[in-house]
């Protein structure tokens, strides 16, 4: 599948109309400063489509892109800022999990981005076992593999799968918003 449009809908906080939308919904998700922005321009071949922050944390609202007029990308806001007051945080978290949880979104898949180097934190792993106990189905993101060596990337990608139990059925992607790597992989794996 090409991704040929892509334009910003709207931000949410909480339910909307569109989340009833009978589109497939494509979230993704991760801390703040994984490159999830990044990640997302990439994907669409468009350097400004989701803004960028040099301050990480920026993000407040559930925003949705439609994608070739079919699907929606939704991004999520990045948790876990340290800058940012607990209430605020757990705030986020909240509107995290309410989002992957609701059963207004009846279509979905779930990116998770995570940090190649950091690998899966305490939250990504409360959502990956909503995720896995509710069903929904998801993808691993290593992130900025352009990073790490080959030998270290092969490591990095290990301990992800252990961290989530040798899942066989969870694909982890590999992924470089600067080289492209991982591009045709993710895009393949989110519409097939």
């Amino acid at each position: 599948m090409q991704i040929k449009t892509a334009e910003f809908i709207k931000g949410v906080v909480g339910t909307d109309s569109i989340l009833e939308d009978d589109k497939l919904q494509v979230a993704f998700f991760g801390r703040s400063n994984v490159g999830k922005s990044s990640l997302i321009n990439s994907l669409c071949k468009r350097k400004n489509l989701v803004k960028v922050s040099s301050s990480p944390g920026k993000t407040k609202e559930i925003n949705f892109f439609l994608i070739n007029g079919e699907y929606y990308f939704v991004d999520l806001p990045g948790y876990g800022y340290a800058r940012g007051s607990r209430d605020a945080q757990e705030s986020i978290r909240e509107r995290i999990v309410w989002y992957l949880t609701t059963d207004e979104v009846e279509n979905k898949k779930v990116v998770l981005v995570l940090d190649i180097k950091v690998g899966v934190t305490e939250f990504d792993q409360e959502v990956i076992d909503i995720l896995v106990q509710d069903n929904v189905p998801f993808i691993l993101i290593a992130n900025k593999c352009d990073n790490l060596k080959a030998n270290e990337q092969k490591y990095a990608v290990q301990k992800i799968r252990h961290a989530v139990n040798d899942l066989p059925e969870v694909p982890i992607v590999l992924y470089s918003s600067k080289t492209g790597i991982g591009r045709n992989e993710l895009t393949a794996r989110i519409f097939e």
